[in-house]
């Protein structure tokens, strides 16, 4: 009987609808299971990322593997440790005590500073499936903060390593999936990146998994690179002359919270969104930069126009394909779109105090007055002419 049911799990797993339930396995049909996972997981996901997949995931409709050892709560796995928001989530689940395993591929310079916070590497591709399995025994939580490189296809990682990974955290029992994907993405079917997260969203809920999705609307972070320092080093700064208004957030405050909405059992299963305390447009920002660094900034503005030409532009070869996709991204950047929401009902949810999340303004002040500090401190030693031996 256990034979028949492993011989049919490839076709379970590709075909919506058809994993049949399982009372318990033996460990020998565990390994067995485990075994054909890593064999099967290559070909079981090489549907294509568009909503014609009709982003069903019944494919892994609930099957019962309970029966084998219970893992602690407090184990987990984050998948894309390495990244703005991944390794402020490690750092988190470090200090409020949870055993954190780490999901990183294989590269030439290893993540040596995962380890040396505390947490376990293990080494695993999401665009090869098979070397997925191995990384989910003895956990209980799988937290999903990975995403594409640049220069790879959106599909690869966002969709194709993602359906293989909800698969198998699913055949494996995992307890529960949290998911961070990006505000509006249910509204932008012509981006590929955000028709993808909504996929994928689609796919978790169809799943059977418990699960958090935590859709996001942009980062702090990444505006030190983007205007802080080029205005510091008083290089250009680029943007756009739509009036896009983003509600950043700290990503220590997206990991705190995301701590809380999994100890939350009224969180279990919702979709939420988290977004910063107020919506700034580019040039509210610019101007708060300039005026922290008490200097001008050199903008260089792109017409929104600019962008789609661009875009259209990349559709006529197939090379520049993945360009056009992201240009699809930033061109939703540049709209008149506004990427926040209320934090009322989540904060009451959660049990969270607004007044507890960093706004922009500090955040930034923070960031001025300490480099600023320290380039003070640059310029005194340069100007030492005393050397003692």
């Amino acid at each position: 009987m256990a034979s028949t049911g492993l011989a049919a799990l490839p076709s379970q797993l590709a075909s919506p609808g058809r994993l049949r339930r399982r009372a318990a396995l033996s460990s020998a049909s565990r390994s067995n299971l485990l075994l054909h996972l890593r064999c099967v997981f290559a070909s079981a996901v090489g549907s294509r990322c568009r909503l014609a997949v009709t982003c069903n995931a019944q494919a892994v409709a609930p099957t019962s593997i309970a029966q084998g050892t219970p893992v602690r709560p407090t184990s987990i796995l984050v998948v894309g440790a390495t990244g703005t928001l991944g390794r402020q989530v490690v750092r988190r689940a470090l200090d409020e005590g949870y055993d954190v395993r780490c999901l990183v591929r294989p590269r030439p310079a290893p993540a040596d500073f995962l380890r040396d916070w505390g947490a376990t590497v293990v080494n695993a591709d999401l665009s090869k499936p098979e070397t997925i399995p191995a990384t989910l025994v003895g956990i209980h939580t799988v937290i999903d903060c990975a995403t594409g490189r640049p220069e790879e296809p959106i599909r690869t990682v966002d969709w194709e390593g993602k359906v293989a990974l909800i698969q198998c955290a699913k055949a494996m029992g995992i307890q529960k999936y949290v998911f961070y994907s990006i505000h509006n993405c249910d509204k932008h079917p012509e981006v590929p990146l955000m028709e993808i997260k909504y996929c994928t969203e689609k796919f978790i809920q169809d799943s059977g998994l418990d699960y958090i999705i935590i859709r996001l609307c942009g980062f702090m972070q990444g505006l030190i690179g983007q205007y802080a320092v080029p205005i510091l080093e008083e290089k250009s700064v680029w943007g756009t002359d739509a009036p896009t208004r983003i509600a950043y957030m700290d990503t220590q405050d997206v990991a705190r919270l995301t701590f809380i909405a999994m100890r939350n059992e009224k969180a279990n299963k919702k979709l939420m969104t988290f977004a910063g305390p107020r919506a700034w447009t580019t040039q509210e920002v610019i101007t708060l930069c300039e005026r922290l660094a008490g200097q001008d900034a050199n903008v260089t503005t792109v017409p929104v126009a600019v962008l789609r030409f661009t875009r259209q532009l990349t559709r006529f070869f197939q090379w520049t394909n993945d360009v056009a996709d992201r240009l699809a991204f930033s061109e939703v950047l540049s709209s008149d779109t506004v990427f926040s929401a209320p934090m009322n009902e989540t904060y009451q949810l959660l049990g969270v105090d607004g007044n507890d999340i960093l706004s922009l303004e500090k955040y930034l002040q923070d960031y001025f007055t300490n480099i600023l500090k320290k380039l003070k401190d640059l310029k005194a030693q340069s100007k030492q002419t005393d050397i003692f031996f």
